[in-house]
């Protein structure tokens, strides 16, 4: 008999050589139709494989991002099945799975089109409705180089043939289809329920320019048509939502041929960057930060201290200044240590809290630039906390309070990271077990769900990243805290402790927007341009509908702007229809339609964005409702 341990604590019992499926099958025939892969201690596994001796098991089911690797890993296997059976002889080289999709690398005499895909998705289904045993095998590299020489498979071979001598090869057959694959993979081909091919594009084989170019199928594939057509209808939405497009559109933004990687903030832009900066300041104030500003030149010794000159310099800029090289800073922590350490502190004043809104300069390759989402220069909305060791857990849950508090006003959920120590770093190994023990614990107490990037903190210490959830279900990367032990060691940073005596303090760098560039770049899409009346650039715009009501027209706007509402007035000698389509393409949350009835009874006829005539209004009553809404900072 074999014991398992379960994800929930139960321990079950099964005779030996029962497979991880039929451990599924006995806790539900749900279960068993739903699950994808197993973990078992710790290894991502085959549903099919029998389990090997006592272990940890935990069964994943789509709604998990490893599962879903699994998931559209074996559909890719699918593809390049289809492939091969109706164009023969075609050579496999890679087939990954990635977000939201997989794709499949082809050296192939047919030239592939988009014309295919109907064709091509036709064999792939017939594939899954024959419900092909999806089988592993392990061989000798041997028998491995002898099987694919005859498959004719050259990329394959020079797979193996860089492995170690002896390795022991694992294949996967469906059918007649056989592929070198580490795996895992679903049990049969019949569990894929919905497909579909996306686009194509060219690869270097092993992305080496000085290799064949071979030609790469994109798809997706998801376990409902249901999710399937959602996953579609959102592409679609995040193409109408595009913020680059947007940003022109509503006058906010625009990037130069003149400055690639540099953004232009326009009037409109720097209203919904201002407003963001004004509650990024309140907010900070309230839980006592002091907020300093520091060089974006600092000398290259600083640098080279700092250890960003070591490993930073290929993302860095550089000057020369009196015969001195000097840096672009591309991080804020360098500037404000040297602001701590312009006075001696005391324990007293521990946990000190420093902000600053500070701009940095990374650089980027021009190929990955992308609007305000990637660009060479961007604010970030930094703060450095300098406190005691036993600080620590607090002033964590005290971010996470902060990270609450802004995501929570624009309605996004997140899911956290915690990222450890990366091969390129610096510190002892005693101090990067302190600070990933101390985010653990941190994250522990809160009693959140985590997963751990291995490898993936920064140079200088582990980090928990905050990855946000938009309208269309994308995640982004914003807020993150890490805790570094490093710089205040590097920098000779103290403090007097209660006994007298000089101490080291603990360093805290975190972030909420991350980069106030990007952030407005996700909620333009987030909110696909509609942004919350707080946010508008112009938050209501009056449309006198002949020139006898434009007195009245300039009435209210004067009231409304002296009341700090951001109010424009549309007298053009244009169709009143016309002025409310005008309206509603630019995203105006109020317009106000004055004739000669609004003109003469001295009130408003009030069209709101989302649900258009909403009759008429008191200014009295329509002012009561703006202060509210931006008060409150209603998102809809």
């Amino acid at each position: 008999m074999v014991t398992l341990q379960m994800k929930n604590g139960e321990e079950r019992l099964y005779p030996a050589g029962t497979t991880f499926m039929q451990v599924a099958e006995d806790i539900s025939s749900k279960l068993a139709q739903n699950a994808v892969a197993v973990v078992f201690n710790e290894k991502l596994t085959d549903l099919n494989a029998e389990i090997p001796g006592d272990g940890a098991l935990e069964i994943l089911t789509f709604e998990d991002e490893r599962a879903q690797d699994v998931y559209r890993h074996t559909s890719s296997h699918i593809l390049a099945q289809a492939v091969q059976k109706l164009w023969p002889g075609t050579k496999l080289a890679v087939g990954p799975a990635i977000d939201k999709g997989f794709y499949y690398d082809f050296d192939s005499e047919h030239k592939f089109t988009p014309e295919d895909f109907n064709k091509l998705e036709k064999e792939m289904k017939k594939i899954i409705q024959k419900n092909y045993p999806i089988l592993r095998r392990e061989i000798s590299q041997a028998e491995a180089i002898e099987l694919f020489t005859q498959r004719g498979e050259d990329y394959k071979l020079e797979f193996i043939e860089d492995l170690p001598e002896d390795t022991v090869i694992s294949i996967y057959e469906q059918g007649d289809f056989i592929d070198l694959c580490a795996g895992p993979h679903l049990p049969s081909t019949s569990r894929i329920k919905a497909i579909k091919l996306m686009s194509l594009a060219g690869a270097y084989w092993r992305g080496d320019e000085r290799n064949k170019m071979l030609q790469r199928v994109y798809g997706t594939s998801f376990p409902s048509k249901e999710l399937l057509d959602d996953y579609l209808y959102k592409l679609e939405e995040a193409k109408k939502r595009d913020h680059r497009k947007l940003g022109r559109q509503l006058d906010l933004f625009v990037v130069l041929d003149e400055g690639p990687g540099f953004p232009f903030f326009l009037p409109k832009g720097m209203i919904i960057r201002n407003q963001l900066e004004k509650f990024w300041r309140e907010e900070h104030e309230k839980a006592g930060y002091q907020e300093i500003r520091t060089p974006i030149i600092l000398n290259r010794s600083l640098w080279e201290r700092s250890g960003h000159w070591d490993h930073y310099k290929e993302n860095m800029y550089f000057t020369s200044i009196d015969e001195q090289d000097f840096a672009i800073k591309p991080m804020n922590c360098p500037g404000t240590i040297l602001v701590y350490r312009q006075n001696l502190h005391s324990y007293r004043e521990f946990p000190l809290r420093i902000g600053e809104m500070g701009l940095v300069h990374r650089h980027e390759l021009s190929g990955v630039l992308h609007g305000l989402m990637r660009v060479r220069a961007f604010t970030q909305d930094d703060a450095h906390i300098f406190m005691l060791p036993d600080q620590i857990i607090d002033e964590i849950k005290n971010v996470f309070a902060m990270v609450d508090l802004f995501y929570g006003i624009f309605d996004f959920s997140y899911h956290i990271e915690l990222s450890t120590r990366p091969e390129k770093c610096m510190g002892s190994d005693e101090m990067w077990d302190m600070a990933t023990d101390s985010l653990r614990q941190a994250l522990e107490e809160k009693g959140v769900d985590y997963k751990v990037n291995e490898g993936d903190g920064a140079f200088y210490g582990p980090k928990i990243d905050f990855h946000l959830k938009d309208s269309l279900d994308r995640t982004w990367q914003c807020g993150t805290i890490q805790l570094d032990f490093s710089m205040p060691e590097i920098f000779d940073l103290t403090y007097i402790g209660e006994d007298g005596n000089r101490h080291r303090p603990v360093m805290i760098h975190r972030v909420i927007f991350g980069s106030i560039e990007r952030f407005i770049g996700i909620l333009t899409e987030h909110f696909a341009g509609a942004f919350p009346l707080w946010l508008a650039p112009v938050q209501v715009r009056i449309m006198p509908i002949t020139e006898r009501n434009h007195f009245y027209a300039e009435e209210i706007r004067q009231y409304l702007k002296d009341l700090n509402i951001r109010v424009d007035v549309d007298n053009r000698s244009e169709k009143i229809g016309y002025k409310i389509r005008e309206g509603q393409m630019l995203k105006i949350p109020y317009m106000l339609v004055l004739g000669d009835n609004e003109t003469e009874n001295r009130n408003l006829s009030v069209r709101k964005r989302r649900d258009g005539d909403v009759g008429a209004q008191s200014l009295e009553d329509f002012v009561q409702l703006l202060q509210h809404e931006i008060k409150n900072k209603v998102i809809f």
